[in-house]
């Protein structure tokens, strides 16, 4: 019983159904946010959703069954006790006041489909075993904005107050720059003085305005350089290492799991051993002689 089970939830049309299934939980829990639709269809859309949610039941039991007399090991696999949550969540007793907990559920349920489609999988994982590397990379973002930050306070905050005024306020605009979105605005202030750029409804807040045409355009435009065309390329090498490492595992773990649903090899006898070696040393001999033969023509 085991074995068929394990041949049934590997086999392509069974993951398929499982496939088809999380994209109709996905579009009722879409219907869901119309209050037009849930109030004419309600009853309709409780009861697909009920199905649904017994089918990915019959598919959690039908991978435990698939262990034998090891269930246990269902839960080795982190993607199975992801599934498994997702479900166990659904039938938690919830009072009417946390029904958005339940509704939140029933979404999860559409993540499924990054279990159900290998591609996705990869890039998950990608994700996963680059936390590490990124967490480098970050911190080193994390003192480039730091020493920037420090830098644009003192250099900026008296004439632009707004966006320089302190620390935190230095960080916003840096990060702001970083995804290349008005930075051009913000050097300007600082090159032309927040009394000629940038303060127009403000001018209230330029109390100190200065001129910095040669400090600006060299602040940002370094900052531009290292932190958006260098530092987050870094975190893309990064993913992209991830994806190659991720692709070979599930590479590896796609090939066992064919070699698992192959019916295994008869056990040779020794005579039968033996015959194989004596074959294949007749055919080394015959090599052999083959090449004695040209070498002395």
């Amino acid at each position: 019983m085991a074995d068929l089970l394990h041949r049934l939830t590997r086999s392509s049309a069974f993951q398929n159904s499982i496939t088809i299934v999380i994209l109709v939980a996905a579009v009722l829990v879409g219907l869901e946010t119309y209050p037009s639709i849930v109030r004419e269809h309600g009853s309709v859309l409780d009861v697909l959703d009920q199905i649904v949610l017994w089918i990915f039941v019959v598919e959690a039991l039908f991978k435990i069954g698939a262990e034998g007399r090891r269930p246990w090991r269902y839960f080795a696999d982190p993607w199975n006790v992801f599934d498994f949550a997702i479900v166990a969540v659904c039938f938690l007793p919830v009072d009417a006041q946390y029904v958005l907990v339940l509704r939140l559920a029933r979404l999860l349920r559409v993540l499924k489909l990054v279990r159900a489609l290998p591609r996705l999988q990869v890039l998950v994982r990608a994700l996963l075993k680059s936390i590490p590397s990124m967490a480098y990379v970050g911190l080193l973002l994390a003192l480039l904005f730091y020493v920037y930050a420090v830098a644009g306070t003192f250099l900026f905050g008296e004439n632009d107050p707004v966006h320089f005024g302190t620390l935190p306020t230095s960080m916003l605009s840096l990060f702001e720059t970083v995804t290349l979105e008005g930075w051009v605005d913000l050097m300007q202030i600082q090159a032309m003085g927040c009394d000629r750029f940038g303060f127009e409804g403000m001018e209230a807040l330029c109390t100190n305005p200065s001129t910095s045409p040669i400090a600006s355009p060299i602040y940002f435009v370094t900052f531009v350089l290292i932190g958006t065309m260098i530092i987050l390329n870094l975190f893309i090498g990064v993913i992209m290492h991830g994806m190659e490492e991720s692709r070979a595992e599930l590479e590896r773990e796609q090939a066992e799991e064919r070699r698992s649903l192959l019916p295994p090899a008869p056990e040779r006898t020794p005579v039968q051993s033996l015959v194989q070696l004596e074959e294949e040393l007749g055919r080394v001999r015959e090599s052999m002689a083959a090449l004695r033969e040209r070498m002395s023509s």
